[in-house]
């Protein structure tokens, strides 16, 4: 079989027609691939030299709880929940909701997400608030008269998909929570209402230029984050009175208060003066579901993570599996026999993501109980060489960012590990106005065009197409694990698009191979390889400069990054011999917080 063999059974189709015959298998001489990405300027390489140097600000240690975030103010309305009698599902939804506020490129109610929450050793559940293609949707909406993707997916109204994280947070807090509803919404409306201080993170993503440009194109979002034509800058102190009044409807109403109403009406009313296609329905008919996490075992420990239609605990799952039969620990770390294990790995399990996985109520022809076995994953670690293998002939052989996370441990155990997303920066750059929050552009996260890369170079197959009420694949990989009596090991997330599901991965390895301590661990410089762009690309500091001229001869392309914001965004928490250690990456911005 080959990698364009367009669904390998059936389709299901919500709105409930008879299923379309399979067509016929694709000639792999007749199909034309995407070439890898060019970059748009040589970056010089960085070798290794020194381990990077901690952070204080960004590490935290505890006896008792701890909350990582990506924000010091949303950390810190999860450190005052746990402190005042919360679980850590409450503080979960409250750090989710104040990062609305603070964290407004990333932590948005205009977006969704997924979680998995220890509840007790050896028990976890999984919440699936992703976003949703709105009832209007169709598999061409993005395609120009001559068949060629628009950039409709990633900015303006078109690109958004129905909203999840009001109805997913409200939904966790409901079956999980301890705390009143309205006690865990209260910080963000506070960090609304009296103003938050923008930080030098917050300020330069702002100045970006294409950031800068998508803010601009839309009047409400310029007024709040691009005031007198230019950005707002560290120091700045910002009050978003319209969102706290969003968030007052959320916390007085539930999800009635974001899904019907005024917001509501605010969000429909913009989505049809922008040609938007998310209606009232589809706003109203909005639900999350509990799924079944997914369950596998490295290293003698057990590891839980999210199911489609995130692709991120799949990939792990595979890359576990297909390194299982080697000490990576007994390898030189980031040495060229380490990374290039990692390249082919990751190098076939983005190729299972891109064709084989999506939404499960549309796609029922995912093969997960063979891309879970130890069997097959044995055997396509077994098609692994001393050489790169080029991307485009990995089919053959699998037959045979923006984003946010974070972290919360309790007193007792329980633990979340919550992804949060509206995909690109500041989303589609629209903010509803009166209401003060971003819409994401989650859209682009489907197929638009069978072979065409989205803005994450992923090029995906017929299963992620564009069909109205489905949830998008995603990336986002919320990730605990435990040892082999059930005891807490690491609560692991992260943000950074395609880029999230290695950079997990590689913290996880970090600490259970290399034994790093979790700072370290998120800290270290990191790679990345999905099947296209085919390249091996390598963060500054990651490598030295044998490793380099190694991976080279090896036959791997190898690129050096233009930004550590490439790599990915985690946040962390280990359970340690003395307590709780919570780190935050220095690539972005927050804090870890315990007692």
């Amino acid at each position: 079989m080959t990698r364009r063999w367009i669904a390998l059974l059936v389709v299901a189709i919500a709105c409930k027609r008879s299923a379309p015959p399979p067509p016929p298998e694709v000639d792999p001489k007749k199909i034309t691939w995407p070439a890898a990405t060019p970059d748009a300027a040589t970056v010089e390489p960085t070798y290794r030299t020194d381990p990077p140097a901690l952070r204080s600000d960004l590490v935290g240690s505890s006896k008792t709880f701890m909350v990582v975030a990506e924000s010091v103010e949303a950390t810190t309305a999860g450190r005052d929940i746990l402190k005042s009698g919360g679980n850590a599902v409450d503080a979960a939804v409250a750090t989710a909701l104040a990062l609305a506020v603070t964290h407004p490129s990333a932590g948005n109610i205009g977006g969704g997400g997924f979680a998995v929450v220890r509840t007790a050793p050896g028990r976890a559940v999984a919440l699936d608030f992703r976003e949703t293609a709105p009832g209007g949707a169709t598999p061409t909406m993005y395609l120009d008269k001559d068949g060629k993707p628009t950039d409709e997916s990633r900015i303006g109204h078109r690109a958004s998909g129905v909203p999840g994280s009001v109805a997913g947070l409200y939904e966790l807090h409901k079956k999980l929570g301890k705390k009143p509803w309205k006690a865990v919404v209260e910080p963000a409306i506070r960090l609304a209402r009296d103003g938050f201080t923008v930080d030098d993170y917050l300020a330069k993503g702002i100045a970006r230029p294409p950031t800068l440009a998508k803010l601009t194109r839309f009047a409400a979002s310029a007024a709040l984050w691009v005031p007198q034509g230019t950005g707002v800058v560290a120091g700045d102190v910002v009050k978003i009175p319209e969102l706290a009044v969003t968030l007052e409807r959320i916390r007085d109403q539930g999800p009635d208060g974001f899904y019907k109403g005024e917001t509501a009406d605010a969000i429909v009313k913009e989505m049809k003066s922008g040609g938007g296609l998310i209606t009232a329905a589809d706003l109203a008919g909005y639900k999350a579901i509990w799924r079944d996490p997914l369950r596998f075992t490295y290293r003698g420990r057990s590891i839980v993570s999210m199911p489609p239609p995130s692709s991120g605990g799949i990939v792990i799952a595979m890359t576990a599996g297909m390194l299982g039969g080697i000490e990576l620990g007994k390898l030189a770390w980031h040495g060229p026999d380490h990374l290039h294990r990692l390249a082919e790995v990751w190098r076939r399990g983005y190729s299972i993501r891109n064709e084989k996985l999506a939404d499960p109520a549309f796609f029922k022809a995912m093969p997960l109980t063979q891309l879970m076995s130890i069997e097959y994953q044995k055997k396509l670690a077994a098609t692994i060489g001393p050489k790169a293998t080029v991307s485009k002939a990995v089919p053959a052989l699998i037959e045979s960012l923006h984003t946010t996370n974070l972290c919360v441990v309790d007193g007792n155990g329980m633990a979340v590990a919550l992804t949060t997303t509206i995909n690109g920066a500041f989303g589609s750059g629209v903010t509803i106005p009166g209401a003060g929050f971003v819409m994401n552009n989650e859209m682009d996260d489907f197929t638009a065009k069978p072979g065409s890369p989205n803005m994450f170079g992923l090029v995906q197959g017929e299963a992620n197409k564009i069909e109205p009420g489905k949830r998008m694949l995603s990336s986002m990989s919320p990730t605990i694990v435990e040892d082999a009596q059930g005891e807490l090991v690491l609560v692991v997330g992260a943000e950074g698009g395609s880029r999230i599901i290695t950079a997990v991965w590689q913290v996880m390895s970090n600490v259970l191979d290399f034994g790093k301590p979790v700072a370290l661990a998120v800290a270290e410089p990191r790679v990345h390889q999905q099947d296209f762009p085919d390249q091996l690309k390598i963060e500054a500091g990651a490598i030295d400069k044998n490793s380099d001229d190694a991976l080279r001869g090896m036959g791997h392309d190898v690129k050096w990054g233009e930004a550590p914001g490439e790599f990915g965004g985690v946040t962390a928490i280990a359970k340690t011999k003395v307590g709780l250690e919570g780190a935050a990456d220095p690539r972005r911005r927050g804090t870890a917080l315990g007692d």
